[in-house]
């Protein structure tokens, strides 16, 4: 959420440091910041705590807690109006419980016009686009507040005995709507509206957006303001549906509390009557079941337990005090009653929590931190983790695949992709295909020898249960992958880590096996090895070329006499030198070779390596009885 500094100060006798000083200190106690430019702030609101902090109020509230400066004024602490019905206005609610609080208001004698100078700016800040006094004034509150409303052209709806009827109601099958943007939707079962009751006319989107057809413009003189609290997983579903995501929305779908419906209705009312004039008739409220917050309890000790801390009385007191928490204390026993806004206060480690993030965990010392003991529910964890190391010490690549395939023994009811509709019962087929990818496609990530070095630990399933199964695949770039190689690393596996693996040969460079339960967890409950999986090597940011080559030797010419030979020729750009095909003919032996030349510095072009590849092509061909072909 976009965040104005000059905004926020409204909410402080004292002047705000840079937003620059707010930004590092919500990024270190309460949130996220992903941008700042000028004096706007892009916060990142997480869900667990939208539900007061999509607003510059909750915002000014944690700025308060995190620097400890004193609120000038805080909207939701301040009292409440007492409103008299509107008696021409009739309100309903939805009857299946996703409606959980519904206010309206009728308001006469309204001016619609330009905004004042100061709301223009305030939203125009934020990238909103002026609209007139009206709309805008919504658009402030929703923000300033967290609380979505909306006001309506009263004389636009039909009445009926003299009456407003206004119902909130599921959308009727193939209803459609045109919101304010011109847009029509047809609206998805579950999705709420606003309507008129007795004709049944839908006149928004309830939590989403309005209807044009009621839109203020500047013949407007009177209103019908709505303050609403919805279900926010209705509301979600709804927008998902239709692809149309709105302030309002995602301010309904985080649960905001319907105790704010209250403190939204107040401010507009009081924002249009100063700037558009108007008389307020009445506000009619209909809310069944009023919400409570409940109590949550923490001891000192539950705290500090959680935190790894020492923290005193005291220090607890103030971190709450700080965060405008009503508490009492019982012995070494704090009882915190939510403000209705803190929706994400629910247990104890919430409020340990709490006083962390105020405290600032920065504070805490490395000795004070709670102790980094391995549960025994995590031996299995390390076993696999263990066998991991081993295979990356040995020079092994980690492949991740997906678990769809062609074929299984089950079969997906709704395949993301329709070429693999099952579960895969082996991880055989995956290995082979990013073996001959790294063959053919990417050579710089061959293994240490020249030769591609893969395995993966991943679910395997079957009719009967799902098992975790281990696949090693090896292929040598000279084409001479022999079964011997894997069954060496097979029996070093089983020697160094002490376990006993039944591995099932796909081919002669893959093999594949289940690991046992009994296994892993014996593996894991061993002091861990601390293995030295070599020194770095710093790699370029710039692409590599190719280029092949291909020579005939006499018989009896071994492969390492052509590579020395290349290497003595290319340069200093060749980074490596890859056999990919040997054959014999008539005497002859011919070998193939892929060059990898590469630079830290840049980009190689033709004019670097066509020289090296001449210097080459001269030292092949000079030798008694080679020739490139």
């Amino acid at each position: 959420m976009k965040i104005s500094r000059t905004w926020l100060q409204q909410y402080f006798k004292d002047p705000l440091p840079s937003v620059e000083a707010i930004a590092d200190a919500l990024t270190f106690h309460a949130f996220e910041i992903e941008e700042v430019e000028g004096e706007i702030l892009d916060v990142k609101v997480l869900p667990d705590r939208a539900a007061y902090a999509l607003s510059h109020r909750g915002i000014a509230r944690e700025i308060a807690a995190v620097l400890n400066l004193e609120l000038l004024k805080d909207p939701l602490r301040e009292p409440l109006p007492v409103w008299t019905p509107a008696e021409e206005l009739v309100l309903t609610g939805d009857p299946e419980g996703k409606v959980l609080r519904t206010m309206g208001a009728l308001v006469r004698g309204v001016a619609v016009k330009p905004s004042p100078a100061w709301l223009t700016e305030a939203l125009e800040s934020l990238g909103q686009r002026s609209i007139n006094n009206i709309v805008d004034a919504t658009n402030y509150v929703t923000l300033s507040m967290g609380q979505p409303l909306h006001a309506f052209d009263a004389k636009k709806i039909a009445w009926h005995d003299g009456k407003l009827h206004i119902t909130v109601r599921g959308a009727r099958p193939g209803e459609e709507i045109t919101v304010l943007s011109g847009e029509t939707y047809k609206l998805p079962e579950g999705a709420l509206v606003i309507a008129e009751a007795k004709e049944g006319t839908a006149l928004d989107i309830a939590g989403i957006k309005g209807g044009a057809a009621s839109a203020i413009t500047s013949d407007t003189t009177d209103l019908f303001v709505s303050v609403a609290n919805f279900d926010g997983p209705s509301i979600r579903r709804t927008a998902q549906a239709l692809n149309l995501f709105t302030d309002a929305s995602v301010r309904f779908q985080n649960k905001i509390s319907p105790e704010l419906a209250a403190y939204g209705m107040r401010d507009i009312l009081a924002l249009i009557t100063d700037i558009a004039a108007g008389e307020v008739i009445g506000v009619n409220d209909c809310y069944l079941a009023a919400s409570e917050s409940v109590p949550v309890t923490a001891s000192i000790k539950k705290i500090n337990s959680v935190l790894g801390t020492k923290y005193t009385s005291e220090e607890i007191r103030e971190a709450f005090d700080r965060l405008g928490l009503s508490y009492t204390e019982q012995g070494d026993e704090f009882t915190v009653t939510p403000p209705f806004e803190r929706r994400d206060l629910m247990i104890a480690e919430d409020l340990a929590e709490e006083v962390g993030r105020i405290r600032g965990y920065d504070g805490i010392e490395g000795e004070d931190l709670p102790p980094l003991e391995r549960p025994l529910s995590q031996e299995r964890y390390y076993g696999i983790e263990r066998i991991k190391d081993f295979f990356r010490a040995e020079g092994y690549t980690e492949l991740s695949t997906q678990s769809f395939a062609a074929e299984g023994d089950i079969m997906l009811a709704n395949p993301l992709d329709k070429s693999k509709p099952a579960l895969r019962r082996s991880l055989a087929a995956n290995m082979e295909d990013a073996l001959q990818r790294a063959l053919f496609v990417a050579p710089r990530v061959l293994g240490p020898v020249g030769n591609v070095q893969l395995f993966e630990i991943g679910s395997v399933f079957t009719k009967d249960a799902e098992y975790l199964s281990l696949a090693v695949g090896y292929r040598s770039t000279a084409g001479k992958t022999k079964p011997e190689h894997l069954d060496a690393l097979v029996q070093r596996l089983e020697e160094e880590l002490g376990v006993s693996l039944s591995f099932n040969r796909i081919d002669p460079g893959i093999a594949e096996c289940v690991l046992p339960e009994s296994e892993l967890v014996k593996l894991g409950a061993i002091a861990p090895v601390h293995v030295a999986l070599g020194a770095y090597r710093s790699f370029s940011i710039y692409p590599f070329a190719l280029r092949d080559v291909a020579v005939w030797t006499p018989e009896g010419t071994e492969e390492s006499e052509v590579t020395n030979a290349i290497l003595k020729e290319a340069g200093d750009y060749l980074v490596r030198v890859d056999l990919f095909d040997r054959f014999e003919k008539e005497g002859r032996v011919s070998y193939a070779f892929r060059l990898v030349f590469e630079s830290m510095e840049r980009t190689l072009a033709d004019t670097d390596l066509d020289p090296a590849m001449e210097r080459i092509t001269n030292e092949l061909n000079s030798r008694e009885g080679w020739e490139v072909r």
